[in-house]
């Protein structure tokens, strides 16, 4: 009896943490910077740790990120270590983040490494933001495209609909298809919009399955350009972490696992891990990069051989981040200026074809009146 009592609560507890968890992943990734930065310039200042995290909570205007620091006092009046108490909140923070607070603390130079922290995730939300913004102007267009089609077909075609009913026109193709789809949309309008909403929730849950998000983000690396974007991201934020771990003191297998945490692609994950593998039994870092061609560009591998040849690792891995940060750039701009003339072309179908829908049946009347 009391087994299943302590099975009841600690479900509850579990479930209560994933609420939490659902509830606070929503920090931004400013909200971190600003903590990495306002904690470094406090505690460079000579003031304590507590006194700091307390400063820094009645500063911050997000009511989540005031709770999570809250808590993290709480841990450390308890006895815990700063990077033990954020791990209560890894999936706020991350392991990159949390293992430089670390080794921060383990060297005695929390207030610089928390600096140069803010300094890194400050360049990976700016690559991270140029991607995104890039894709801004496809969507806007996009979504207008359907806006204007929607408009047309729901609020004027149905009103002009009965006037070519009455008149006895030949409706022509084009006429006669937006009628199905407005017949469509009537009976099974609901049913439509359930099914999809159902179809983005399944493909949700499905990709929570490792197994098969795996095998997504391996397919999302044959898709053209799309490939040629998370490659550059990829491999930006890599080298760029795994230098900043590399110059705060860590061995280089420690740097790789923590490094790992910074891929959002699964299979890219898997690829690190066979590298751990082959640097734990004395190959090079290169040495497996080197067998995945398609996954890790010559120029990436030809820096990291140099860079482990002649001891300057560090410095390839900063000049690489530079180097694909600018490759993020130019894939990005390249597929926006592709993207643009086919969102056009779809565009001026879509909206063309509706038209020629509605003003087809017209110039038949007024045909059919001149003649009489």
């Amino acid at each position: 009896m009391s087994n299943q009592k302590e099975h009841k609560e600690e479900k509850s507890h579990s479930q209560l943490q994933q609420m939490m968890r659902a509830f606070l992943r929503g920090i931004s990734i400013q909200e971190r910077i600003n903590f990495a930065r306002h904690l470094a310039v406090t505690i460079k200042s000579s003031m304590p740790l507590l006194e700091s995290l307390r400063l820094i909570k009645n500063q911050t205007k997000s009511k989540k990120f005031s709770k999570i620091i809250d808590d993290v006092m709480q841990y450390i009046n308890n006895g815990q270590s700063l990077a033990q108490s954020l791990e209560h909140y890894d999936y706020v923070f991350g392991e990159f983040f949390i293992n430089m607070v670390r080794v921060g603390e383990a060297s005695g130079n929390l207030s610089s490494t928390l600096l140069y922290l803010a300094v890194e995730l400050k360049k990976q939300r700016e690559i991270n933001s140029k991607v995104k913004a890039a894709m801004i102007y496809p969507a806007v267009i996009f979504v207008v495209t359907i806006g204007i089609a929607v408009f047309l077909t729901l609020f004027i075609f149905p009103k002009i609909l009965p006037i070519f009913v009455s008149l006895r026109v030949q409706l022509p193709f084009t006429t006669k298809a937006v009628i199905q789809f407005l017949s469509l949309l009537q009976n099974y309008g609901l049913l439509m919009l359930i099914g999809i909403g159902a179809l983005f929730a399944a493909v949700r849950i499905i990709l929570t399955f490792k197994k098969i998000h795996f095998w997504f983000d391996r397919f999302l690396l044959t898709i053209p350009f799309l490939s040629s974007v998370i490659i550059n991201l990829t491999m930006a934020n890599f080298t760029r972490s795994l230098g900043v771990l590399l110059k705060s003191g860590m061995n280089i297998v420690d740097a790789l696992k923590v490094a790992q945490g910074t891929f959002h692609n699964h299979y890219y994950r898997y690829q690190l891990e066979q590298a751990i593998v082959s640097v734990v039994k004395g190959e090079t870092m290169a040495h497996y990069f080197e067998t995945q061609p398609h996954f890790f560009p010559p120029m990436f591998v030809g820096m990291i051989q140099v860079g482990e040849s002649s001891g300057n690792l560090e410095e390839n891995l900063g000049y690489l981040a530079d180097y694909y940060e600018s490759e993020v750039d130019a894939v990005v701009t390249n597929l926006t200026t592709v993207l643009e003339p086919f969102l056009l072309l779809f565009m001026g179908f879509l909206v063309g074809f509706i038209a020629l829908s509605i003003i087809t049946p017209i110039y038949k009347v007024t045909q059919g009146l001149q003649v009489k």
